[in-house]
């Protein structure tokens, strides 16, 4: 009966020494977890986004052209990316040739102001003598005639004089409104042709962005709806929407919507960016985007019970906004969701909850 006594005592003291180890391994675990935070998902009220993506272009663009021919650039005033304003000049034509023509007409102008004063003269003497006889009818036709051919050569001398008021005139290029100019093909002594472009600008500094969205969204977007756009340099930019294209492409089955941007925001055209149409709002049960931790393409939280060890817990999201995430299926309202450091974290993990300041 010794036998079982001895064993028993061994296995005593094998417990006695085990349990220590426990311990101490348990103790070592509590010593090694985090301390995080915990918070409660949001209840936000959101409005439902589409997203979409299109180039940043000119609202209108303005052509600056020359409207007579054979002269030459004597001077160019405006140059790419110039902030001009609506009658500035921007190109000086050589106005020799023009200025000669001109003088040219004023001497034709004279000349016929002074054959309608003698057929005038002729005229009226015609007109006092017809009573008398003294003239036969055929030369106070005549006279007569005469009057009225000098005064319609005088009206046609001076329409042309009008005319090469107009080409002098045309000889001062200038911006047709205000704008910012975007490309320049003036180059100085270039003889220029009716119709040759010099500049090209943006009217009045607007910008759009030009949104392909998918058809499928285009019955719920209308007119003065507000646009979201990540702007080229980092920061967002409000936008409304100016008009929707009234056509698909049957390639893509995509349309385009036109979002008018604020004048300040002047970003560059030519650009590719996204951003989001805003429909209506919806609730929005929201987790700080610190929150979520992704693991081989799948989002995670993790939640704290009241042991203190948390639990991974796999989520779907949705919208984004101001640091948030929202979460459409996972989690529930009571749960608590770790705020940061879920990356250093594994399932059933002992934590030290932070208290709340």
């Amino acid at each position: 009966m010794r036998k079982p006594s001895r064993l028993f005592a061994a296995a005593v003291v094998a417990a006695a020494l085990v349990s220590p180890l426990r311990n101490a391994m348990a103790d070592q675990a509590a010593a090694t977890a985090l301390t995080v935070s915990l918070t409660a998902p949001a209840q936000r009220d959101w409005p439902e986004t589409v997203p979409a993506s299109g180039w940043l272009k000119p609202w209108q663009e303005a052509v600056i052209a020359s409207e007579t021919s054979g002269l030459r650039i004597t001077d160019v005033l405006g140059d790419v990316g110039s902030v001009v304003t609506k009658g500035q000049t921007l190109v000086r034509l050589s106005q020799e040739s023009v200025l000669a023509d001109l003088r040219k007409q004023e001497a034709a102008v004279a000349t016929a102001k002074a054959s309608l004063l003698k057929a005038k003269a002729n005229a009226d003497r015609a007109r006092q003598l017809q009573p008398s006889g003294a003239l036969s009818d055929e030369k106070i036709v005549e006279y007569l005639a005469d009057e009225q051919t000098a005064t319609a050569s005088l009206a046609s001398e001076e329409a042309a004089l009008d005319s090469e008021k107009i080409k002098l005139a045309q000889t001062t290029i200038t911006a047709i409104d205000d704008g910012l100019i975007t490309s320049r093909s003036a180059d100085l002594g270039a003889v220029v042709s009716a119709g040759t472009e010099l500049f090209r600008m943006v009217r009045q500094q607007r910008v759009e962005w030009q949104a392909e969205v998918s058809s499928r969204y285009l019955p719920r977007i209308s007119q003065g709806l507000s646009v979201k756009v990540n702007g080229p340099e980092g920061h967002a930019i409000k936008g409304k929407v100016r008009l929707v294209g009234p056509s698909v492409s049957t390639d893509t089955s995509r349309a385009i919507v036109y979002v008018t941007l604020p004048v300040d925001a002047r970003p560059r055209t030519g650009l590719y960016i996204t951003g989001d149409i805003e429909l209506e709002t919806s609730p929005a049960l929201t987790v700080p985007e610190t929150a979520i931790v992704f693991r081989d393409g799948i989002s995670y939280v993790f939640t704290a019970g009241d042991d203190h060890r948390v639990q991974r817990v796999r989520v779907e999201t949705g919208r984004r906004n101001n640091g948030e995430v929202e979460i459409v299926s996972g989690m529930d309202r009571t749960s608590k969701v770790v705020t940061s450091g879920g990356a250093f974290l594994s399932d059933n993990d002992l934590v030290k909850i932070a208290e709340k300041s």
